[in-house]
């Protein structure tokens, strides 16, 4: 895709967030002009970051998932298909933005918590979660089922985990799918796809089962880090709060544009580590499986270094301006609310108008929206698409600045929630269920795994709360929304079209008489 295009995306995406932040932070909430200058040039390095990030994975990541994904169904093995769909994507996660962020989130309010063992407990989640979506593929298992089942252990796991750790499990499953993993895996399984229609695959030409990937990956992540805050638990040693609110106070007393200097480093240090493996995985299947011509070699290297620089740029940006200011504002909001119920509406109306704002910004919702659309045949327009899902993700982020303010379980939300959403798939169109719970990523993007959380966290720090239990959960929540308002609008398209065909049927009946 074009760089300009690509650069469009990124712009609508973090730009409204800069313009409310701007406004809040020299009026209301004033951030200081060394935090500001700061944002704004953290902001202009996410832009160009996600930009060249983007560009990168589309020329030399995706066509590698696309093609190993066709190679591998094509051998027909299938025990080599779901090792090469575990490894894939483990090794994917690994180098995904979105959870070197979530990662750095959470050691800094944990700082016991190793953040590679975190990391890697999260890529394990996934890679057997794209195993189990690619086998669910291989044979046409019904998605709803599945789901059910799946949660259900998920929900068992998480009620033995530490409260601590729980707000984060469920924040991983958004996290983990960003604008490296979902690209990878939905590609792999258009590869998987694409082969099964050329073989005759009794479902293969079903739309159905070309979705559900993702949402089945997402919850692999889920269950692996409940495994490790329970392990965390008996093995590991709490964090020592004058350790953070040390380190919370060094990070945010931080001023001048040296920060971004600084970081450079060792976030670059991180990268190389991140994408080594991703890149030795894409010369094994090129010796060993796909063997492509040259020149689309040149292209998948040229897609590497793109994609190394802009993660590179990326993380600087965020870590050097955009998340602190995020944090700093939710502090000033967050010390104002608890001084006076007032202040305390205004923290939650805020938050609405963040999650609003976040939603329609998202490239990745107007590509949904289009999808939906055209799958519907225009019964269902993008508007009430975007219209339903900025409601429900300012409800979310509403809902979770009213959490931090008064300290009510995360399972409150939650758990009628998902029982909304897994009994919904049982009423609604196959197709419109596996588009939901593969939404479930798209409305919980990067800037919801930058800024929201770090404007969360913040909040909860100065109102007084925990802010591991009681900040970490935001991203479940806006990614849980598109899964009851999708399988809504999906239940009011067979309406519609049952009603269309009853009355094709009547006209040909008073036709015929």
């Amino acid at each position: 895709m074009n760089i300009l295009q690509k650069l469009k995306e990124t712009v609508s995406s973090v730009l409204p967030i800069m313009v409310v932040v701007l406004l809040l932070g020299v009026t209301i909430a004033p951030l200081g002009g060394s935090l500001i200058v700061r944002f704004l040039v953290g902001g202009v390095l996410v832009i160009l970051g996600l930009t060249v990030f983007l560009l990168g994975i589309d020329i030399g990541v995706i066509p590698i998932g696309e093609q190993s994904g066709a190679a591998l169904a094509a051998k027909r093995n299938l025990p080599l298909l779901l090792i090469a769909a575990f490894m894939i994507g483990f090794i994917v996660t690994v180098a995904e933005p979105d959870v070197q962020v979530l990662a750095d989130q959470v050691r800094g309010i944990a700082p016991a918590v190793n953040k590679w063992h975190l990391i890697l407990m999260i890529a394990a989640g996934i890679g057997l979660a794209v195993s189990l979506g690619i086998f669910r593929m291989v044979f046409s298992l019904p998605l709803n089922i599945l789901l059910v089942i799946a949660y259900a252990i998920v929900f068992a796991l998480a009620f033995f985990t530490p409260a601590e750790f729980q707000g984060i499990a469920f924040d991983s499953g958004g996290a983990t799918t960003g604008p490296m993993t979902v690209p990878f895996i939905m590609a792999l399984g258009l590869g998987v796809a694409a082969v099964r229609v050329k073989t005759g695959a009794k479902d293969a030409a079903e739309n159905d089962d070309g979705f559900g990937l993702t949402g089945i990956a997402s919850i692999g992540p889920i269950a692996a880090v409940c495994l490790y805050g329970i392990i965390f638990a008996h093995t590991g040693k709490a964090a020592d709060g004058a350790v953070v609110e040390a380190e919370a106070a060094a990070h945010t007393a931080a001023s001048g544009l040296s920060v971004f200097v600084q970081l450079l480093p060792a976030i670059t240090h991180e990268v190389v580590n991140a994408l080594l493996p991703l890149l030795a995985m894409a010369v094994f299947f090129q010796v060993t499986l796909i063997k492509m011509p040259p020149f689309q070699v040149i292209r998948m290297v040229r897609g590497f270094v793109f994609s190394f620089v802009g993660l590179v740029i990326f993380l600087v940006g965020a870590n050097g301006g955009f998340m602190p200011a995020g944090e700093r504002l939710g502090e000033v909001l967050g010390a104002l609310a608890a001084a006076s119920p007032l202040w305390s509406a205004l923290l939650v109306v805020v938050g609405f108008a963040f999650g609003a704002v976040v939603v329609i910004a998202e490239p990745a919702v107007w590509v949904l929206t289009d999808q939906v659309e055209s799958v519907s045949g225009g019964t269902i327009k993008r508007r009430v698409m975007l219209i339903a899902l900025s409601a429900g993700v300012a409800t979310s982020i509403g809902l979770s600045m009213l959490r931090v303010l008064t300290g009510f379980s995360l399972w409150y939300v939650l758990i009628p929630g998902y029982a909304i959403s897994l009994v919904l798939a049982f009423f609604c169109p196959k197709l419109f269920t596996g588009i939901a719970f593969d939404s479930g990523g798209v409305a919980s993007g990067t800037m919801t795994s930058t800024f929201i959380l770090s404007f969360t966290l913040g909040a909860s720090a100065a109102s007084g709360g925990n802010p591991a239990v009681d900040a970490f959960g935001v991203i479940a929540l806006v990614a849980m929304t598109p899964l009851i308002a999708i399988q809504i609008l999906g239940m009011i398209f067979a309406i519609k079209n049952r009603r269309a065909q009853r009355t094709v049927r009547c006209s040909a009946q008073g036709d015929g008489q």
